[in-house]
C-alpha cells in the first residue's frame, strides 16, 4: 500500500496534515456543527452532501459515497497517483519522505536522473539550431509552448548522449533501461535519437519518462520515432500531454483525444491545454481509465475516413466498460486530410469548439456503426444486431446509462424482450459486520456499539478494559473489537483516517468506513470513556453468560445420555454451580 515509503511515515503525515485546510484549499467548505460542509467535488449535485470532520481527519460525501483521509481526497481531487499525494502532503507539512532502504528500486532514480538530463540537453540544443527552431515557427509554435512542453532537438549526432557513459558498461546499461541508446552489431552504442524535434512524455509529477522525436521536413526515417518500452514508460497507459493538461487547469472538465505531439501542442497554442495523445497506439482499457480519472468528459478526435472509424470503434471498447454514470465519451471525426493541426489553424477556436460541441456522443456512433452492418427491415437483420451489440452493451457498469443503451438496442430491434443481464456480483463480496443476536436499529449489539466508540474515537483505547478477556468468544466482530483495541492502544493520539487508512485493502475495511460515516454516537458533553468500558463489560457478562449455557447443555447432554454418576466429582460441582445459576428448567439431579 505504502510501497518504498514506510507505514510509520504515512501514519504521521495524516496526523500532521489538517484535512481541513487541504480541502479548503481546493473548494469552499463551510462550517456545520463540529464539520464542515460543501457540494461534493467528485458528483454534480446542487444541496451539499459533502463533509469533512476535523475530529476524525476524515471526508465522506452521502450522495456519491466517496470518502477517505487527507491522502486520498488529494489523490481522487488532483487525480495523482498515491506516492505523488504523499510528497506532496510532505513538503507542504515540511517533512522528508523517507524511503524503506530494505526494498530495493531497481535504480530506477538513475534512469530518471538521465531522463532529465537528455530534457535539458535536447532544450539547450534547440535554443542553439536556427533550423530547429525556424521549423517551429513555420509550424506555428511559440517559445512559451515550447517552454511549457519542453520541447527540445536531438543533434543530427550518434554520440550527443551515448559519450556520457565514456565507455562505462554500467553507465550503459543506464542509458539503455533509459530507452536512449542502441548497440551496434559491431560493439559500442549510439543515440537512438538523431536529427530530430523531441517531446518528452512526463508522468503525473512532471518527470521525463521516454520521448518522442519528430523528423524535420522530409528527411529520411520515419516521421515519429517513440523510446521503446522500458521500466517507466509503456505506451499502452501513457498519455502525451496529459501532465501539462493538469497543469494549466486544477479540475478538468474534459479531454480531447487526438492521435500526434503537433495536435496536442498546437491546441494548446489556441488555448486549448485540455489535449492528450495516445503514442502510436490504439486506445487502451488502461487509456480509458486514466482519461476518465482526470476528467468525467472526453472527446476523442479522429480522421474521418475508414481508418479513422476504425480507431473510434477501438476506443469505444475500450471506454465502454468504464462508462460508470457521470461519465461521457463522445466522437469527432475530422473532414479528410484534415487534423486538429492544420483545422484549428485555419478555422480558429471559435470554430473549432463548435465542431467540439456538434461531436457525436458514444451511444449515437455505436449504434450507427452495428445499423450499418444488418438490415433492420428484416427479421433476421434485427436479431443479427441484437446478437452483435448485446455482449458489448453487457459490459457497461450498472446504471443508468446501461439501461437506456438496452432500451435503445430493444427500439431498433423492435422487440420488447431484450434487456440487460442482471448485475453481476463483485468477485469478493464486501464484507459487513455481522452480529449473531438480532439488534434493533435503535440498539445495536454491544460489539457493534463498542467498534463504533473506537472507530470515532480511537483514543479511548486508553481506557483500561478487559477487551483481551473475550479472545476465545466465538462471535462475529469480537476479533476485530480486539484486534482494534489493540491497534488504538499501540497508536496513541491516532485519529480515525489513521484507523481506516491501516485497514485499507482488508475485508473489514469497508465496513469499518461506514461507521466511520455514521454520526458520532455520542453527544460532546457525554462520558466517551465511561460508555466504552460499560460496553465492553456488558460485553464480557454476555459472554459468561453464553460460556455457561453452553457448559450446562453440554453437561446436561451428557448426563441424559449416560446418567448423572458418568459425571467426575469436578463435573459433578460445576454442573451443581450451573444449575443453581442457571435459568433453564430445572432436570431432577440425584442427591450426591
Amino acid at each position: 500500500m505504502s510501497g518504498l515509503i514506510p507505514q510509520s511515515f504515512i501514519d504521521e503525515l495524516i496526523a500532521r496534515s489538517d484535512i481541513v485546510e487541504v480541502v479548503s484549499s481546493r473548494i469552499s467548505l463551510k462550517k456545520a456543527g463540529r464539520e464542515y460542509q460543501a457540494c461534493c467535488p467528485f458528483h454534480d449535485e446542487k444541496t451539499p452532501s459533502f463533509t469533512v470532520s476535523p475530529n476524525k481527519q476524515f471526508y465522506h460525501c452521502f450522495g456519491c459515497g466517496a470518502h477517505g483521509n487527507v491522502v486520498g481526497f488529494v489523490m481522487e481531487y488532483d487525480r495523482i497517483g498515491f506516492v505523488d499525494a504523499v510528497e506532496e502532503l510532505a513538503q507542504k507539512a515540511g517533512m522528508t519522505v523517507p524511503r524503506d532502504q530494505s526494498r530495493r528500486d531497481d535504480g530506477l532514480q538513475d534512469v530518471y536522473a538521465v531522463l532529465a538530463e537528455a530534457q535539458q540537453t535536447y532544450q539547450t540544443a534547440l535554443k542553439n539550431n536556427p533550423e530547429a527552431i525556424a521549423y517551429l515557427k513555420q509550424r506555428g509554435i511559440s517559445g512559451t509552448i515550447a517552454r511549457d512542453y519542453h520541447i527540445g532537438f536531438a543533434p543530427d549526432a550518434w554520440d550527443t548522449v551515448s559519450r556520457w557513459a565514456g565507455g562505462n558498461r554500467e553507465r550503459e546499461a543506464i542509458l539503455d533501461k533509459a530507452g536512449l541508446i542502441s548497440a551496434r552489431s559491431s560493439g559500442g552504442v549510439y543515440d537512438k535519437f538523431r536529427g530530430r524535434i523531441m517531446f518528452p512524455i512526463h508522468d503525473t509529477r512532471g518527470r521525463p519518462i521516454a520521448f518522442g522525436g519528430r523528423i524535420m521536413g522530409d528527411a529520411d526515417g520515419p516521421k515519429y520515432l517513440n523510446s521503446p518500452e522500458t521500466p517507466l514508460f509503456h505506451k499502452g497507459r501513457q498519455l502525451y500531454g496529459l501532465y501539462q493538461a493538469r497543469q494549466a487547469q486544477k479540475k478538468l472538465t474534459r479531454l480531447l483525444v487526438v492521435e500526434g505531439y503537433m495536435d496536442v501542442v498546437a491546441l494548446a497554442q489556441f488555448g486549448l491545454t485540455e489535449s492528450v495523445a495516445t503514442l502510436g497506439t490504439a486506445t487502451t482499457g488502461d487509456h480509458a481509465e486514466i482519461l476518465f480519472r482526470a476528467a468525467p468528459e472526453i472527446y476523442f478526435c479522429f480522421d474521418g475516413d475508414r481508418a479513422g472509424r476504425q480507431a473510434a470503434h477501438r476506443a469505444m471498447e475500450s471506454v465502454m466498460p468504464r462508462l460508470k454514470d457521470g461519465r461521457q465519451a463522445k466522437f469527432l471525426f475530422l473532414p479528410d486530410g484534415e487534423d486538429p493541426d492544420t483545422l484549428i489553424r485555419q478555422r480558429g477556436l471559435e470554430e473549432f469548439e463548435a465542431l467540439l460541441a456538434a461531436a457525436r456522443p458514444l451511444s449515437e456512433v455505436f449504434f450507427s456503426r452495428h445499423q450499418a452492418q444488418v438490415d433492420l427491415n428484416s427479421l433476421d437483420g434485427r436479431a443479427r444486431l441484437v446478437e452483435l451489440t448485446k455482449p458489448l452493451l453487457a459490459q457497461i457498469p450498472d446504471g443508468a446509462f446501461r439501461d437506456m443503451m438496452f432500451e435503445r438496442l430493444g427500439e431498433l430491434a423492435r422487440s420488447s424482450t431484450v434487456a440487460p443481464p442482471p448485475p453481476s456480483l463483485p468477485q469478493a463480496p464486501e464484507r459487513e459486520l455481522q452480529f449473531r443476536r438480532p439488534a434493533s436499529p435503535a440498539q445495536p449489539s454491544l460489539v457493534r456499539q463498542a467498534v463504533t466508540l473506537l472507530v470515532h474515537h480511537p483514543g479511548l483505547a486508553a481506557v483500561p478494559a478487559p477487551v483481551e478477556q473475550l479472545i476465545d468468544y466465538q462471535r462475529e466482530g469480537v476479533p476485530l473489537l480486539i484486534e482494534l483495541y489493540q491497534w488504538c492502544r499501540s497508536h496513541p493520539g491516532a485519529v480515525t483516517a489513521q484507523l481506516l487508512f491501516n485497514w485499507e485493502g482488508r475485508p473489514d475495511h469497508n465496513a469499518l468506513s461506514k461507521l466511520a460515516n455514521l454520526p458520532d454516537p455520542l453527544a460532546v458533553n457525554h462520558n466517551r470513556e465511561a460508555e466504552f468500558a460499560g460496553a465492553i463489560e456488558r460485553l464480557l457478562g454476555e459472554y459468561h453468560r453464553d460460556l455457561r449455557v453452553a457448559q450446562l447443555a453440554e453437561l446436561t447432554a451428557k448426563v441424559e445420555a449416560s446418567g448423572y454418576a458418568s459425571l467426575s466429582a469436578d463435573e459433578k460441582a460445576h454442573y451443581r454451580n450451573l444449575m443453581a445459576g442457571g435459568t433453564q428448567s430445572r432436570p431432577n439431579v440425584p442427591k450426591s
